[in-house]
């Protein structure tokens, strides 16, 4: 037993990390909306935003391996400097504000359990997250990460234990069901800009570059890397599997909301602390339990993802040397964008700025960087100098394509809503 742990543990990727990161707090509070207000009307959104997933994920990770570089680092040379720093900038305040969330939710559902105070619990987390970043080396973070991967199943747990009308789930997952009002489609802008985040696009690059220069296979001189036929396999396996978990999580998170909140009348649940609670006496303290257990535990994942992605763009964007491989004095601004990311979630936190409201901010900035970046990522993907001979296919680009439109309305009806 522990043999096969071990096997799967060392077949966990960046792209499996990547997914699990999806599901951060507020990526839980979303879903959770989702099936408390609809019920089991969103079931068909994950399987829906998963080819998507895999198509720009894949995307990214490919041009990490070949170009040996991050996103910004692989845009730096053939894109406006203005248009690469005012990404990365935007990046920080929206990861940032994002950070804050993540620790709100965190620290309410930590309080559920112990008994300490929130803004206690808040500053905890923070620093045990800035103090591993900083004082361990990448594999030890890695490992760390790959564990909190297993949060996940908390969910999965939990959504078993809400007792789902199984049938109901059935219909609504492979009969799609749409109301053309206007909470249903801003909860489905919602849920598109969740899964599709632009953070995860930098942080999938970036770390299969971490992972290849670990084994020390990239070649500093070389444009274009060397990438087996095997390298890309087992990626693409990785990057499907993370995108698979995060959209099955996605989909137990709104059938448990959908089972126990909607069905009991609580539709108007405000955070996942709020959600927790509600579970509690309707599903069962093993439900409550889970729930509030996945979303520190994902927190713990999300808060690095969203802080290194950041700090990552930023870095490359002004050539500063960067990377959880380095020790602080050799990365100091890098590291230093990621202190400076923790600091401003905990001061959201200290200013009583909803969580609700301030994650609509990042939806805006999120909203605005997804389309751009995701165009970006499609021209990189398709150019040869960068990419030599291993550029996108057709069915990549017909799923990007295809994300970039989606990705643009939900942007047209965010400002028309």
């Amino acid at each position: 037993m522990l043999n096969k742990l071990k096997k799967i543990f060392s077949k966990i990727g960046p792209g499996v990390i990547t997914g699990a990161s999806d599901d951060d707090p507020s990526g839980i509070m979303t879903y959770t909306i989702a099936g408390s207000s609809t019920k089991y009307a969103t079931l068909w959104t994950p399987l829906f935003t998963f080819p998507l997933m895999v198509a720009i994920q894949e995307m990214c990770a490919r041009i990490g391996l070949v170009t040996g570089k991050g996103l910004i680092g692989a845009m730096r040379g053939s894109y406006p400097r203005i248009l690469i720093t005012a990404l990365a900038i935007l990046m920080v305040i929206a990861n940032s504000i994002n950070v804050g969330a993540d620790l709100a939710g965190m620290a309410s559902s930590a309080a559920l359990i112990i008994n300490l105070p929130v803004f206690l619990l808040v500053i905890i987390f923070t620093v045990v997250t800035l103090l591993f970043m900083i004082y361990f080396p990448y594999h030890v973070i890695v490992s760390y990460l790959k564990w909190l991967t297993f949060a996940l199943f908390a969910y999965i747990l939990s959504g078993f234990l809400s007792s789902p009308d199984w049938k109901e789930i059935f219909l609504r997952t492979f009969i799609p069901q749409i109301q053309f009002d206007k909470n249903f489609i801003t909860i489905l802008v919602a849920i598109l800009g969740t899964t599709i985040s632009p953070y995860l696009f930098f942080w999938q690059a970036s770390e299969e570059v971490e992972e290849k220069l670990e084994t020390g296979e990239i070649k500093k001189k070389r444009k274009i890397q060397i990438v087996t036929k095997h390298e890309l396999k087992r990626m693409r396996e990785d990057v499907t599997v993370g995108m698979f978990l995060s959209n099955l999580v996605m989909f137990f998170i709104i059938g448990a909301a959908g089972s126990v909140l909607y069905s009991s009348g609580i539709t108007n649940i405000q955070t996942t602390a709020e959600a927790a609670q509600a579970l509690r006496p309707l599903a069962g303290e093993a439900s409550y339990l889970f729930f509030s257990l996945g979303i520190i535990g994902t927190g713990l994942l999300a808060i690095p993802v969203l802080a290194g992605s950041a700090a990552y763009a930023v870095s490359e964007a002004f050539g500063w040397k960067e990377g959880l491989d380095k020790h602080f004095r050799q990365a100091k601004a890098f590291y230093g964008v990621i202190i400076i990311s923790l600091l401003i979630g905990i001061v959201i936190n200290f200013l009583g700025i909803n969580p609700i409201k301030a994650l609509f901010f990042a939806a805006v900035i999120y909203g605005i960087i997804s389309p751009i970046l995701i165009a970006v990522i499609i021209h990189i993907a398709n150019n040869k100098k960068l990419m030599g001979g291993k550029t996108n296919g057709f069915l990549s680009n017909i799923f990007g394509g295809l994300t970039f439109i989606l990705m643009s309305a939900a942007v047209l009806i965010l400002f028309i809503l």
